[in-house]
């Protein structure tokens, strides 16, 4: 990098799983022009795929165990210890099956996403696909937000939609989104990057300006 270069903008990624958005997220960074780079990718579970990813891509990995901690502070505390020794200027969660204390929360405030599977507010929480179905909906989707105190609650920056099918089932619904995912994380963690999406009071700026909705990715 030459003397006048700025550095790019430091993303750190937590994920639980397989880490199928990490994926997308490495992939994203290898483009030449991508304005981020990843410098660490921490997990809570010490099999999780999504550590194999990183090492494959060669990422610093780290493994905050929560089986390791007596209550959610000791373990937030310890996982808080681990993100700041790597100075990020941002986290995702990508697939982060962690509920996070509110005093971690506001440590990050504005600096971290989170991607949740429905068209927010609606299903939060978890079984949002057997929810859609459940209810009828003709669509469905996927959300990126600000993380805030209230469990995927915070302001929501983008979503893509999906159609639900007739002969859909929830796992086919899971991979429909899924899809929809890996297209979306990219671009908002580049926009993040780029300075063009922030944290307001309670709503998003975009391009300095507040976001009267969330940016929506219509359905093929």
């Amino acid at each position: 990098m030459k003397a006048d270069q700025t550095p790019l903008p430091k993303i750190l990624v937590l994920a639980s799983g397989s880490g199928t958005n990490l994926q997308a997220l490495i992939d994203a960074s290898r483009e030449r022009d991508f304005p981020g780079q990843i410098v660490a990718v921490g997990s809570n579970q010490p099999g999780a795929f999504a550590l194999e990813r990183a090492a494959q891509a060669n990422l610093e990995t780290f493994v905050v165990n929560h089986r390791n901690f007596g209550s959610r502070d000791e373990f937030d505390a310890a996982l808080m210890a681990e993100i700041l020794r790597h100075a990020p200027d941002l986290i995702v969660l990508a697939g982060f099956m962690r509920i996070l204390t509110t005093d971690f929360v506001r440590a990050f405030r504005g600096r971290m996403l989170n991607i949740h599977p429905s068209l927010l507010p609606k299903y939060t929480g978890l079984k949002t696909h057997q929810r859609a179905l459940e209810a009828g909906d003709s669509v469905h989707g996927v959300s990126i937000h600000f993380v805030t105190e209230e469990l995927d609650g915070g302001p929501v920056i983008a979503q893509a939609e999906v159609a639900i099918a007739s002969d859909d089932t929830p796992e086919s619904l899971a991979e429909k989104v899924q899809e929809k995912e890996h297209v979306l994380y990219p671009i908002v963690v580049r926009w993040f990057c780029e300075g063009r999406v922030q944290l307001g009071s309670d709503y998003v700026m975009f391009d300095g300006q507040p976001l009267a909705a969330p940016m929506r990715l219509p359905a093929n």
